[in-house]
């Protein structure tokens, strides 16, 4: 019989990841790095307290996730919590396989030799690789109620159903989603005056657009953005931007592809679900059927409606119903069409497109759309009238 890992091994790694019990500081490397625009909507939900809830933050691969974890544990040091108070944990390292939430809990405060249950954050990063998360972190909540607790994954659908059946009332969501362009102009032109606001009466109501200085310009950059522009790390580095095709077609869609998806789901055929995503990411923004579906990729078609709901809880596609003249849906669903949440995965997978190519409609409706994806209760839907 084989032995389990010791535990003082899992402790030693748990030091590990959390620097700032001994400097009292997260590492260099994420301070460089600018926050996101989310983060001032993010970090009022975890510093939150009147209320008892988790925070779930859900959102793709690679968009920044586990650095706005980061500068949320800064923020809270420089707020004056103590650094040995908040706690990290990884769970897609293979150390913490099959261990509880609660358990990982008790060996930080053993790590810590504090076993006050009260003022603590617990940060549980890819929880998806938790078999029944959404008990045991109901659990945590329910039984430490002085504590807070933040779960983040990359699996965003199928956290989100998760937390909606186990977590009413317990659970808080936040989607974080790729770069808008808003972002990525304020990433790459940060004291520019390219774009600028506008306020602009709106029946009682003010409200403020933008308008810009140059258009051929910014045109420029968002042909930039469509190519390039979802991940923050690829916007500052030249040297990923010159090969996109390895960092994020291996690095973001293939360990999506190969490796979360099969795991998550028992996927045998990962082959038939690379050729549908490939067919789905070269039409983006096109309208598909089954029937279409099937005859590009020739995946059958209870197959290709199981697949399409993976990739969506990847958060690697958005599915978008039609609705019919009275603005209704249709109740077969025959016809929909298929956008990827972020435009600069075609990149990698393909060919950067410019303004001349056939396609530069579809890329510029996909990348419009994408602005609207993590809106909540925003239902989006398109329409075919004469």
């Amino acid at each position: 019989m084989l032995n389990q890992i010791p535990e003082e091994q899992i402790i030693k790694r748990l030091k590990d990841d959390n620097a700032w019990w001994s400097y009292g500081s997260i590492e260099d490397e994420f301070k460089a790095m600018p926050p996101r625009a989310y983060f001032d909507l993010f970090y009022p939900l975890v510093v939150e307290n009147t209320i008892k809830r988790a925070v779930v933050l859900m959102g793709p691969r690679r968009v920044g996730k586990t650095v706005m974890l980061r500068h949320t544990i800064q923020a809270l040091i420089d707020s004056g919590v103590s650094a040995k108070k908040i706690c990290y944990i990884t769970l897609d390292a293979p150390i913490y396989n099959k261990i509880s939430l609660e358990r990982l809990f008790e060996l930080c405060q053993i790590a810590l030799n504090d076993f006050s249950k009260d003022g603590f954050t617990i940060i549980f990063d890819e929880v998806q690789y938790l078999k029944d998360w959404e008990v045991h972190l109901k659990a945590l909540v329910d039984r430490f109620r002085q504590s807070k607790f933040v779960v983040s994954g990359s699996a965003a659908a199928a956290l989100k159903l998760k937390s909606n059946e186990s977590g009413a009332g317990r659970f808080t969501d936040f989607s974080l989603p790729p770069l808008t362009f808003y972002e990525y102009i304020q990433m790459v032109l940060p004291n520019s005056n390219l774009v600028y606001p506008i306020e602009y009466q709106w029946g009682p109501d003010k409200i403020t657009l933008f308008n810009t200085t140059d258009i051929k310009e910014l045109n420029r950059h968002f042909i930039s953005y469509i190519n390039i522009g979802g991940y923050p790390e690829i916007v500052y580095s030249s040297l990923m931007q010159s090969n996109t095709q390895r960092y994020v077609k291996n690095d973001i869609v293939d360990k999506v592809l190969l490796r979360d998806l099969p795991s998550l789901y028992g996927i045998n055929d990962v082959q038939e679900l690379n050729s549908l995503f490939n067919t789905v990411a070269y039409h983006t923004a096109k309208e598909f059927s089954l029937e279409s579906l099937n005859n590009t990729s020739h995946v059958d078609k209870l197959t290709i409606k199981k697949y399409l709901e993976y990739l969506e809880a990847a958060y690697l596609i958005k599915t978008v119903r039609r609705i019919d003249m009275s603005g209704k849906q249709f109740k077969r669903a025959n016809f929909f069409k298929l956008y990827l949440t972020n435009t600069s995965i075609r990149r990698a997978l393909f060919d950067a497109v410019s303004e001349t190519d056939a396609n530069m409609g579809e890329m510029v409706e996909n990348a419009i759309v994408s602005q609207w994806f993590h809106r909540p209760n925003s239902p989006f839907f398109y329409a075919r009238w004469q």
